[in-house]
């Protein structure tokens, strides 16, 4: 019976936080569609907030009532105050997690943050929150620190391709020769758009619309191209051959004026500045003249559409100006082993 009052106390408590508790996230999901993914991350540190109160009500009416003796009371305090700092904990990572993924989504910051960046967020808060619950609870911090340095290159020499791949992850996300949603060509064969730079690995998703996952550590030792640095714009060569007896000015009007006739048609990727140009480079080849049809493009993956419509409409322009596509032709000579001509 003395433990009845704070039992109803801690069951009262609990119950009304958890009615708050319901109301506010309700209130939170009406409001607009930012705080969705905010109200998602305080669920569930929400209902240990309620047990936090329920208890700390209970310890109140306990002691104010005499219902526990002062040793277990001062235990209740303890296991309390342990509550309190792991509710923080995890509600500071779960907030700060989902604002700096939110933040990157809308492109409030200057890139993207990866899932790197985000576990090194996560991983500040859980560090900072065990320092303190250490301190609470009277235990000291000095040899916990020398103990992980002596154990720490134990763990280091058996994790040698982890922590490699890991710092080579810190080290793309501080030079930044790849950054999320750049479309690159890494380890001589990967090409396409940067989904996720991981602690362990890079993702990218390739124009087939599949993911492949690459080492960390061989992204940075490989040679990479990225197409969106400095910027997306690119220029788009396009070679054109034809007879030797056309005329050459009439075929650099024609490219011209096809490549300008696309841009008026609005052929999505091509741009209008800088302006398309046509010039007889590389000029004279072995069978024919070398026209290079030079315009740009809003971004790599554009230059396939890009240069199906201008190829389409030069070959038919060209066939309409009478002016030949060389093709080149190989006859065979049949002899006889005799050497007398005859089959």
């Amino acid at each position: 019976m003395r433990l009845a009052w704070p039992a109803i106390a801690f069951g009262v408590a609990t119950l009304l936080a958890l009615l708050l508790r319901a109301l506010l996230l309700s209130l939170l999901r009406r409001w607009t569609d930012s705080w969705s993914s905010l109200t998602q991350a305080i669920r569930l540190p929400s209902i240990l907030w309620s047990i936090v109160l329920g208890i700390w009500a209970g310890n109140e009416v306990a002691r104010q009532t005499e219902s526990l003796p002062p040793r277990l009371s001062g235990q209740v305090g303890m296991l309390l105050e342990v509550a309190v700092i792991l509710s923080v904990t995890v509600t500071a990572s779960n907030v700060l997690t989902t604002l700096v993924r939110g933040a990157s989504e809308r492109r409030a910051l200057s890139t993207p943050i990866t899932g790197l960046g985000q576990a090194v967020v996560r991983g500040v808060v859980y560090i900072t929150g065990l320092l303190v619950l250490l301190g609470a609870l009277g235990i000291q911090i000095t040899p916990i620190l020398t103990a992980l340095g002596v154990g720490g290159l134990a763990v280091a020499l058996a994790l040698q391709d982890t922590l490699s791949n890991l710092f080579a992850g810190v080290h793309l996300l501080a030079d930044r020769p790849i950054r999320v949603g750049d479309y690159v060509k890494l380890a001589d064969s990967v090409e396409g758009h940067v989904v996720d730079i991981g602690w362990r690995s890079t993702r990218v998703r390739m124009l087939q619309n599949v993911v492949v996952t690459i080492p960390n550590k061989r992204v940075a030792e490989s040679i990479i191209t990225n197409y969106d640095m400095p910027e997306s714009r690119m220029a788009l060569p396009i070679r054109v051959a034809v007879d030797y007896g056309s005329d050459p000015d009439l075929v650099q009007r024609i490219l011209q004026e096809e490549a300008e006739k696309a841009i008026g048609d609005q052929v999505p990727g091509l741009l209008a500045e800088p302006a398309p140009s046509a010039r007889l480079i590389p000029g004279f080849g072995e069978f024919s003249l070398d026209f290079t049809l030079v315009c740009h493009i809003k971004a790599f993956s554009d230059q396939f559409v890009v240069q199906h419509e201008l190829r389409r409409r030069i070959l038919h322009r060209l066939a309409a100006e009478g002016v030949r596509i060389p093709v080149q032709v190989r006859g065979v000579e049949l002899r006889s082993a005799r050497g007398d001509g005859k089959g």
